[in-house]
């Protein structure tokens, strides 16, 4: 059987820069198993996958993110790529598009000048003593760190922006903590905030650009910049572009989007 796959660059608007996704329409679903070799074989961050609904008022497609080694309950980046191919490749005629997904439903909407809004939920997070794993894995983070349940990610918000570039953590104490990954965030120099995220939790030492922790990134900065909308930048070595704005309960989450490459997958 042969199923069409595509690549494209999220959060940049050039070529080689922001997070690469594959993406893979599919009419039914294919075992797990299949999906998750599928995206160990695309070998990155993420492989999204998705199929139509015929019979729901509220979603238009199902949707389901896969790394090299597990599936995640929400990814950022490669939703916006699904999106792009959707308006772009596969002739959808609306504005929007609504996805189901294990995080609910999520939405993308179309924006002036190629930018794709994601509608994201708003994550909860708590604050707790920075445990002593954090502290061996990275040098200078502080007293207190900040949990994410739905996802398991820590977040740490170092002294500037000049720290969130030169963080370099010890991957292989940081899988110790069992969890997912690692946000690292600071005020940024030209933007609002910056941030990186690591995780080899999920098979992933560093990811070029992460749509999803922004559920997380945008309520906390709101809260201490006393603003709703705001710039971020994620400044990993590709380097990525978000206009974000927390929306009550919801987050939005948007970028561009930079087509690679379209082929067949023979299976």
């Amino acid at each position: 059987m042969t199923h069409t796959i595509y690549q494209v660059d999220a959060f940049t608007d050039r070529l080689f820069g922001g997070n690469p996704a594959a993406v893979m329409p599919l009419q039914e679903w294919l075992p797990d198993e299949t999906l998750l070799a599928l995206a160990g074989e695309n070998n990155l961050s993420e492989t999204a996958f998705f199929l139509p609904l015929s019979n729901d008022d509220d979603t238009d497609f199902h949707i389901r993110w896969f790394t090299p080694g597990v599936e995640v309950r929400l990814c950022g980046h490669a939703t916006l790529a699904t999106a792009w191919v959707i308006f772009n490749k596969l002739g959808w005629k609306k504005d929007s598009v609504r996805f189901q997904s294990k995080s609910g439903p999520l939405g993308v909407e179309q924006h002036n000048e190629g930018w794709l809004a994601l509608d994201f939920p708003n994550l909860a997070f708590e604050q707790r003593e920075t445990p002593s794993i954090l502290r061996e894995a990275l040098s200078g983070v502080p007293d207190t760190a900040f949990f994410v349940p739905s996802d398991t990610n820590y977040m740490v918000v170092l002294d500037s922006e000049a720290a969130v570039r030169a963080a370099q953590p010890d991957l292989r104490t940081l899988t110790k903590l069992g969890n997912q990954g690692l946000i690292v965030t600071a005020k940024g120099d030209q933007c609002d905030f910056v941030s990186r995220y690591f995780a080899p939790g999920a098979g992933i030492d560093e990811d070029p650009v992460t749509g999803s922790i922004h559920s997380v990134l945008v309520p906390y900065w709101a809260d201490v910049l006393g603003k709703t909308g705001m710039h971020a930048r994620q400044v990993s070595e590709r380097g990525g572009e978000l206009r974000c704005e927390l929306k009550g309960d919801r987050v939005s989450i948007a970028g561009q989007a930079a087509f690679f490459m379209e082929g067949k997958v023979q299976l």
